[in-house]
């Protein structure tokens, strides 16, 4: 492959899920203000960008309980939005970002090997995949359930990359978060983040690179990567 600024062979690309593969910060966003409400607590998008979005369930749960001192243990939290989101995503799966399955279907034929690497529930991540038919992309799906230390921990890239038995300078990555970002720089994985409203305000400095759709990071990729390799 054609390797520009003197870089190794790309070998495989992964993604995250949750606002990277698909349009969910939205989403989960009303389903942390149904949970809150319950309590009285009033969840403003504000308060959900600074502190939560793109952050794993569980870790979110625990900030809520003291920072709103609700009169329950975090699990009781966590519980409640797991079960929302296993409902809304077995109805239709979470909506795409634009231009997914264009994107993997065109890396996928430069022999790339794709991964997802997500703090998210694998069922939540397999139902998805199932309801668009993109399952078939995947060489390797690691998720919350795979690792004891989630994002911004790099115990997720670090499997992947083992599953795949390539080297950080053999892959790359895109996220959406501060969050994947810092968890795939401490696996010396390259990142090329590409924000959403909900994290646009996110400290990505130690991104490859930032841009503003996934359409315009995949064409950086072509340009350094996969210029005259097919």
């Amino acid at each position: 492959m054609n390797t520009s600024a003197g870089r190794k062979p790309l070998k495989a690309i992964f993604f995250d899920f949750d606002g990277t593969l698909v349009n969910s910060e939205p989403l989960h966003f009303q389903m942390w203000q149904q949970v809150l409400a319950a309590y009285g607590v009033g969840l403003t998008v504000e308060q959900y960008k600074e502190h939560y979005a793109g952050v794993p369930t569980t870790l979110n749960a625990e900030d809520m309980v003291r920072r709103f001192a609700l009169p329950v243990p975090y699990n009781v939290i966590s519980d409640a939005k797991k079960s929302l989101t296993r409902a809304v995503v077995a109805s239709a799966g979470f909506p795409l970002m634009p231009a997914v399955r264009d994107i993997l279907a065109h890396f996928s034929g430069h022999d790339l090997k794709l991964g997802i690497v997500t703090g998210a529930a694998r069922r939540n991540v397999d139902v998805t995949l199932r309801v668009h038919a993109l399952h078939d992309y995947f060489s390797v799906i690691v998720s919350g359930e795979d690792i004891s230390r989630n994002k911004p921990a790099p115990d997720c890239y670090l499997l992947a990359m083992a599953q795949l038995g390539i080297t950080p300078a053999e892959c790359l990555t895109f996220e959406d978060t501060e969050s994947g970002v810092r968890a795939a720089a401490s696996a010396g994985v390259a990142c090329l983040a590409v924000p959403t409203p909900m994290s646009a305000h996110h400290d990505f400095s130690t991104a490859e690179g930032v841009f503003a759709s996934l359409q315009e990071a995949s064409a950086w990729v072509d340009t350094t990567f996969l210029t005259g390799t097919k």
